[in-house]
């Protein structure tokens, strides 16, 4: 299938690594020209290059998008490189494994700029050309926390819920000028991070160091879904493909999971 994305300009945020890089080299082994954002120039540069050695188009984009001032470096590099910015995916973000209790006030602030208004900032700089140009996908990634969430990570999982509402209230703000907007929810990703994080719970669990036997007991233990493994980068970067494309021009202001059937809800 074409999913006909050949040279749309995309903005990755948070893809100089995880499911950001991911998301950057299926849109760009599909013909996007994308933009590889970090706060690490290192990270974004090698990713860059990883794309363009496969024969892919990247620039790189350096920038803070919790401030003002980065994200409007990130929004500015985009649009001079490219001339526009077709795609917006919203990736960037960040979590930290803590409890109710040892969350602080400033802690959810920080959790709710660094998730939340990094996404407000990067769409108001990048909406108004997307208007101008009639087309247009903005791809917020989600968290199916946002309607089952853990004990701990509350603030995390406020932020994810805080971005499904958002997107439906975004949707309705550009109703037929020809962009959209859809929020995609992960379950439980295996990334480089999560990876690590689960190999130290099986330290203090006593699930051994072989992977297949860790994956195992988190789905046992944590996160118990259907298909029986955990997501992997390439499950939402597909899926981020699809929504991008001008195939997908009837899907708006939805959350769309991808979970393996591991939430338990039928809306």
């Amino acid at each position: 299938m074409d999913l006909q994305l050949r040279d749309k300009r995309a903005l990755i945020t948070g893809s100089s690594s995880g499911i950001g890089e991911g998301i950057a080299k299926v849109l760009a082994q599909e013909g996007a020209i994308v933009v590889i954002h970090g706060r690490k120039e290192e990270q974004a540069n090698r990713v860059a290059q990883e794309i363009t050695s496969g024969g892919g188009k990247a620039v790189v984009a350096i920038g803070d998008l919790s401030t003002d001032e980065g994200a409007c470096q990130t929004a500015d590099k985009a649009l001079q490189s490219l001339g526009g910015v077709d795609i917006l995916v919203n990736c960037a973000g960040m979590f930290l494994n803590r409890g109710w209790m040892d969350t602080p006030t400033e802690g959810w602030l920080q959790m709710y700029n660094a998730n939340v208004v990094s996404m407000v900032r990067m769409i108001r700089l990048l909406v108004p050309q997307m208007k101008e140009l009639g087309w247009g996908r903005i791809i917020q990634i989600a968290s199916t926390e946002a309607t089952q969430p853990f004990a701990n990570m509350p603030d995390y999982a406020a932020t994810k819920a805080a971005i499904l509402n958002l997107t439906v209230s975004l949707a309705k703000e550009l109703a037929q000028t020809g962009v959209t907007i859809n929020s995609i929810s992960p379950g439980i990703v295996r990334t480089l991070g999560l990876e690590r994080f689960f190999r130290e719970t099986a330290a203090i669990r006593g699930w051994g160091t072989d992977w297949a036997e860790i994956e195992k007991n988190v789905l046992k233990e944590i996160w118990y879904n259907q298909v029986g493994r955990l997501a992997r980068v390439e499950d939402i970067a597909n899926l981020v493909a699809y929504v991008a494309s001008p195939l997908a021009d009837f899907i708006n202001s939805a959350n769309l999971r991808v979970d393996g059937g591991g939430t338990s809800t039928v809306n």
